[in-house]
């Protein structure tokens, strides 16, 4: 008898995981992360198709991709009006977009959800946002991601196209990381 119990427990156990419904990205990680050889939990996952082909929906239905922005650094940053660090990057964002001008494509890539993206006009006009937004494609995402949901995720990809640092988070010392990454992207020719 007791060992049916322990069994109509584990049963409703296994049921009750498995119908969880899947949590809403938050904010943060607090540590940046490497995409050059070193091992990490979030690191970027497979590309399913080439990183070049990877695309974006601009607000206006444009869609761009990589590969358009060849010969540029590229910053995308995926973001939610409802995340703390997105609103606090921001500002950032758009003080390296001044900063390096023509040499420095950064593109917001909204990642809200739905229920998020009528409140993204009155979000852009409040934080005055100069730089182009845009929805992702799932590829896109999933490449960057990888296993990591947390927002904002930040990828610099080099001149080339290609992926060179991807960090998960806004801080102080993620900021310094993010000035790094850019600035050796761009000094790279």
């Amino acid at each position: 008898m007791w060992m049916g119990r322990i069994l109509l427990l584990i049963g409703l156990l296994s049921l009750m995981f498995a119908c969880r419904p899947a949590a809403a990205p938050v904010s943060v990680g607090t540590k940046p992360v490497s995409v050059n050889g070193v091992p990490a939990n979030d690191a970027p996952a497979r590309p399913t198709k080439p990183v070049g082909e990877m695309s974006w929906t601009n607000f206006d239905g444009k869609i761009q991709k990589v590969k358009d922005l060849e010969g540029k650094v590229v910053l995308l940053d995926f973001w939610a009006t409802y995340c703390p660090p997105c609103i606090e990057e921001i500002p950032h964002l758009m003080d390296l977009q001044t900063k390096y001008g023509t040499e420095l494509q950064v593109v917001g890539l909204h990642v809200g959800g739905d229920e998020d993206r009528p409140k993204v006009p009155s979000f852009v006009e409040r934080l005055k946002i100069t730089y182009p937004l845009a929805y992702p494609e799932d590829a896109l995402t999933a490449y960057v991601f990888g296993q990591q949901s947390a927002i904002p995720q930040t990828a610099v990809f080099d001149r080339s196209g290609k992926l060179v640092k991807k960090i998960t988070g806004f801080s102080p010392e993620i900021k310094t990381e993010l000035d790094q990454a850019v600035a050796d992207a761009i000094s790279n020719r």
